[in-house]
């Protein structure tokens, strides 16, 4: 088993066993197809991890914060900071709402697919992207592990954000 399937296999099981205590069923996976469907729409590949997440674990509602946006959400969402005057960036898919207007969202142009933060309170676009995770994975070990920007207690100052700069080359 290499490192995606394990990696899948605890998602799957922290998913099973959260939904249990609150007594809902596992959410459905996409059926077979939708995925390549869904990148042909968008014009550009999901990364595999997030693929084999809605293919494998299920079409969303699960996974950290307010969990993991079912595909269609995340195209929709995706599709609608296109056509704004927001200036969102190409191949930046939104998928997961962090509440307050922000969003995780996967950059899915890069080979590592970095999850960035998406926080438009600010009201300045150029403002409005950070770094939040070196990559899907690592997002998903530390929501896991109860880690990184998912700990139970952390100071802000250790939390600091960084900008990402390829905002303005990407938009």
């Amino acid at each position: 088993m290499d490192e995606t399937e394990q990696l899948l296999e605890q998602v799957t099981d922290r998913v099973r066993d959260s939904l249990r205590e609150h007594g809902r069923p596992l959410p459905t996976p996409l059926a077979e197809g939708e995925a390549d469907r869904a990148e042909r729409v968008l014009g550009f590949a999901l990364p595999p991890l997030l693929a084999a997440l809605y293919t494998g674990v299920g079409d969303g509602g699960f996974g950290p914060e307010y969990g993991l946006l079912p595909l269609r959400e995340a195209m929709a969402a995706y599709e609608a900071g296109r056509a704004s005057d927001r200036g969102w960036p190409e191949g930046v898919l939104p998928i997961a709402d962090l509440g307050c207007g922000m969003s995780a969202c996967v950059d899915c142009r890069s080979e590592t697919a970095p999850v960035l933060l998406f926080e438009p309170n600010p009201g300045d676009p150029g403002l409005a992207w950070y770094h939040h995770s070196p990559s899907l994975a690592r997002w998903l070990r530390d929501w896991l592990d109860g880690a990184g920007w998912f700990r139970e207690e952390w100071d802000e100052d250790e939390m600091e954000l960084r900008p990402w700069a390829e905002f303005s080359s990407r938009t």
